[in-house]
């Protein structure tokens, strides 16, 4: 793959980014390489200055090895020599040249985006389960968990970001699209937007899930509005929207929908039993429970208006995922299998199969109650957990084990004291990522919000001695919550990814430790 220099130019007038331009006569004018980092660069590499951490080193190196054009905010005498392109925002450039130096992928894929604050993974997780039922398997995934971009095992490999840097997203697409692959289902972050991950990318279905407050802080998005703000632009850039009718601020995501959707390419769902008189439009389908266990969570999706009627996905439904929450994520996927061109019995066999890493990951111990764990890391999906146990347990006595990451969304901190208020009986604060904070001092600050005539705190920020002990600790009709990491087999400390044994396997040994005891005692 390359790109022209003259390519670059024509793009960047076009959407009004390039300021200047310096074009070197004896240097090569195609660039068969792009990268903006500056230990990746190949002969004749454009390469991108982006980033608030960059440097003028890094472009020396960059030359050093063989890039050829630079393109960055301003310019550098460390690029003399170089082709450059000073553009009036470096980050929507890359989004733009990298599109265009992977060949457009996102044409050669139907490509599913998905916001919300809760829920984005499980909903990708069911919507790829049930479009590999019609495409032999050939639906890339975009995950907070893991990327998938072909069919064999090494395509399949951990994300570092919900969202890639653009330029590793239309490499990932291209792959995809070279692989075979027809589909592509993405999780799409409000950093995404913020960071222009995304920018120029139209989706052809566009999902909001719901929105609270999260991700706000110093190094991420400034208030709740701004956060709202980049999570609407999912929709306006998608060709159909799928929105739960439920959300907080529906007017304002319907609104967002419509300046660039008809209001027939836009589709609503909310369960059975939800009213709104203020809502106007016509909700398309309704999602009913049914009897569900430990085992699976049984529901049945309803199609109301003419337009869902179209679709042929009216019918009963199982998951293998627990939480009545996941019904909604479940029937957000079915609308978009169904737009897809899936009918029931395709869907219905696809996301029954499902399951997520690290998503309500469950142990029925012998005599230490139900041992959960989950990725909930956010207020709104700490409520939902929470809930869910207290309801399917009749009000059991809850132990939550819990972090917050470090270096951003310190908003959640608050959120995480307010949800345990609520639900917990008892809580083991610990370490989750704590970047380069003081992981007790986060924990001090969700302390801090804590109701301690309800809820019984203990710091312990050895994370596997923590679940260790609210093992220990929990009855054989307690519920063991283990939040925030899911799979993940590492701790973010200090800029470096340190070995964890992931959440899912410290409670797996800690369980096999005491069940050995326990029958040891019994004899």
């Amino acid at each position: 793959m390359s790109i022209s220099l003259n390519t670059c130019i024509l793009i960047l007038k076009e959407h009004h980014l390039l300021k200047s331009s310096a074009v070197q006569d004896t240097v090569m004018t195609r660039m068969e390489y792009v990268s903006y980092d500056s230990r990746d660069i190949q002969t004749n590499t454009l390469f991108f200055c982006k980033g608030a951490g960059f440097r003028p080193t890094y472009l020396s190196m960059a030359k050093d090895n063989g890039a050829n054009c630079y393109v960055a905010e301003q310019p550098y005498p460390e690029g003399k020599g170089m082709h450059a392109l000073i553009v009036r925002d470096v980050s929507k450039a890359m989004a733009l040249l990298s599109a265009a130096f992977f060949r457009f992928p996102q044409d050669d894929l139907y490509v599913v985006g998905i916001t919300g604050t809760k829920g984005k993974t499980t909903t990708a997780y069911f919507l790829k389960g049930m479009l590999d039922q019609i495409n032999g398997g050939k639906t890339a995934l975009l995950s907070s968990v893991n990327n998938v971009v072909g069919q064999q095992p090494e395509d399949t490999f951990k994300s570092s970001l919900t969202t890639p840097e653009s330029l590793d997203l239309f490499r990932d697409m291209r792959n995809a699209a070279d692989n075979g692959m027809t589909h592509l289902v993405m999780e799409v972050s409000s950093q995404a937007y913020k960071k222009n991950r995304v920018f120029g990318l139209t989706y052809d279905l566009g999902f909001f899930l719901n929105i609270t407050p999260d991700h706000i802080g110093p190094n991420e998005h400034p208030n709740f509005a701004d956060y709202l703000h980049c999570k609407l632009q999912l929709l306006v850039n998608a060709r159909k929207c799928i929105i739960n009718a439920q959300t907080d601020r529906f007017s304002e995501v319907y609104a967002a929908a419509t300046t660039t959707t008809e209001p027939n390419s836009i589709y609503l769902f909310a369960d059975e039993q939800f009213a709104n008189p203020e809502l106007k439009e016509t909700i398309d389908f309704r999602y009913a429970a049914q009897e569900s266990d430990m085992v699976q969570t049984c529901f049945q999706v309803l199609c109301v208006s003419d337009k869902a009627k179209a679709l042929e996905i009216a019918g009963n439904y199982r998951l293998k995922m627990l939480g009545d929450f996941n019904q909604s994520n479940g029937t957000a996927a079915i609308i978009g299998a169904g737009l897809a061109g899936m009918n029931h019995d395709d869907a219905a066999r696809g996301i029954a199969a499902v399951t997520v890493p690290g998503r309500m990951q469950t142990e029925v111990t012998q005599e230490h109650g139900v041992v959960v764990v989950d990725y909930a890391h956010n207020e709104a999906s700490m409520m939902a957990l929470m809930g869910f146990m207290q309801r399917e347990f009749d009000n059991p006595k809850i132990i939550v084990v819990v972090g917050a990451p470090g270096d951003k969304g310190e908003s959640r901190r608050a959120g995480f004291s307010h949800s345990l208020n609520v639900y917990a009986d008892k809580v083991f604060l610990t370490t989750d990522d704590p970047g380069f904070e003081d992981p007790k001092q986060i924990a001090e600050e969700i302390n801090a919000g804590i109701d301690h005539s309800r809820v019984e705190v203990t710091f312990e920020l050895d994370r596997a001695k923590a679940i260790h002990d609210a093992i220990v600790l929990a009855g054989k009709n307690d519920v063991v919550l283990i939040c925030g990491k899911g799979e993940d087999n590492f701790q973010k400390i200090r800029g470096i990814d340190t070995p964890y044994l992931s959440d899912i396997t410290v409670a797996q040994q800690a369980i096999n430790e005491l069940e050995g005891q326990d029958e040891h005692f019994k004899h």
